[in-house]
């Protein structure tokens, strides 16, 4: 009897965390029945009471792009035109003003305008919020609706109203037009390489390994290194991003974005083969850069491979995977967040450049005419003219006239940042051929 009594509680023992479980699982069950019957009700009586008839559609598609606005800034929810767009978007061509937008505190803000667009051609700034849209207020909007709003026919008109920090907020009108986004820009600066990416849409590698290519044809061996210029970029595919830094990586991780579940961790790392060959690279950011263009930054300054100059980025460190839906369009949802190769987190903490070099502008200071010794009735030559008797005055370099170009150089504003990044590359090639012939 003692035995028998013994093993029943034994069993007793060993199977209650089973039944518990069990338990617990039936009260989730019935709990997400009963929420998902308090959905149904709500859906009925807004269907048959509200004051004006929508479609069965329209309240679907509501819920669902409540629900997923509801977890965070970037998970949303596309229909099937808003998935179309966005399929165009990342290959580099698509309608629209030209920023990257994100929402704050219930207003559009302002990630970054990009290049050649009609917001950057109309002064629109990273940082910028957007509180009206046709005088409309933004308030009350999801990030979706904001969008679709800001997007319209080719050639027509929007008047955003702006808040910007430091000034009364201002109406701007941009008129719609089809963006092509040029993913990559270069030129050379000296024997310096210059090269900018917007945005790291499915062009930004092949892009980038063109520019060092022309760099190379340029200059040759003269290459005194490279500025990449990253400010303002709003960011795009990751695959990109991995592709761009993997170009002036020999090895290690890049990146790795992690999620609820730790078996889903993914690791990207860089193959060997550094297209210019360890030279200097200094990279530009600000905050307006974002996503990608973090991911890029980050690698590149764990691993020491270039020096980052500018001011603080955005730290937007979150994976959004795109989730096609069956014949319904699509769900952004957040699914992990960046890390860069050190262990850190970009996500609402951005990246801190190594040298911090705000924007900023240079003007020329007006000198007060002074006089000299040429202006001094009765003044001596210097011994050197022809014995008229009458000193050469100096030239004043004020006073000289500037040809055309001259006039058009002193017209463009000056890039400071871009300048103290030339200052610095300069600097470090002059030191480390010093160093070499030193050895």
């Amino acid at each position: 009897m003692k035995n028998r009594l013994f093993k029943l509680t034994l069993l007793a023992v060993v199977f209650a965390p089973f039944v518990a479980f069990a338990q617990e699982k039936n009260d989730n069950n019935a709990e997400t029945y009963r929420l998902l019957n308090l959905f149904g009700d709500v859906f009925e009586r807004v269907r048959s009471d509200y004051v004006e008839e929508l479609t069965d559609e329209e309240l679907i598609e509501a819920a669902i792009g409540g629900m997923l606005s509801s977890l965070d800034p970037h998970s949303s929810y596309l229909n099937s035109k808003n998935y179309r767009d966005m399929q165009v978007q990342t290959r580099g061509r698509f309608g629209g003003l030209g920023i990257e937008v994100t929402m704050e505190n219930g207003l559009v803000k302002v990630v970054s305008p990009i290049d050649d667009t009609p917001a950057f051609r109309a002064g629109i700034e990273a940082g910028d919020l957007i509180t009206h849209l046709d005088e409309e207020p933004v308030l009350g909007l999801t990030l979706q609706q904001a969008v679709e709003k800001m997007r319209g026919k080719v050639g027509t008109d929007i008047k955003l109203t702006v808040r910007r920090e430091g000034v009364d907020d201002f109406d701007v009108s941009i008129t719609r037009a089809v963006v092509k986004i040029r993913a990559v820009r270069s030129r050379m600066e000296g024997n310096v390489g210059y090269l900018r990416i917007t945005s790291f849409s499915s062009q930004a590698d092949d892009g980038v390994k063109k520019a060092i290519a022309k760099f190379r044809e340029a200059v040759g061996d003269e290459l005194q290194g490279v500025i990449f210029d990253l400010r303002n970029n709003p960011g795009g595919l990751l695959d990109q991003a991995v592709s761009v830094t993997d170009i002036f990586l020999d090895k290690g991780e890049i990146v790795s974005t992690r999620s609820r579940k730790p078996e889903d961790t993914s690791r990207y790392n860089a193959r060997k083969g550094d297209m210019i060959d360890g030279l200097p690279l200094v990279v530009l950011i600000n905050g307006g850069s974002a996503s990608a263009s973090e991911i890029v930054a980050g690698a590149l300054q764990d691993h020491n491979r270039a020096i980052l100059l500018g001011t603080k980025s955005f730290g937007k460190g979150s994976v959004q995977t795109i989730m096609p839906l069956s014949k319904q369009g699509a769900m952004r949802l957040t699914t992990a967040r960046y890390f860069t190769p050190s262990g850190r987190s970009i996500q609402a903490v951005g990246i801190e450049p190594d040298i911090v070099v705000e924007l900023a502008r240079i003007e020329e200071i007006t000198r007060p005419k002074t006089r000299r010794e040429a202006d001094l009735r009765g003044a001596l030559d210097n011994g050197d003219g022809d014995g008229d008797g009458e000193a050469e005055k100096p030239k004043d370099a004020d006073a000289t006239q500037p040809d055309d170009n001259d006039k058009a150089a002193e017209n463009k504003p000056r890039d400071y940042q871009l300048d103290r990044a030339l200052d610095l590359i300069r600097g470090v090639a002059m030191f480390s051929g010093m160093s070499a012939v030193s050895k």
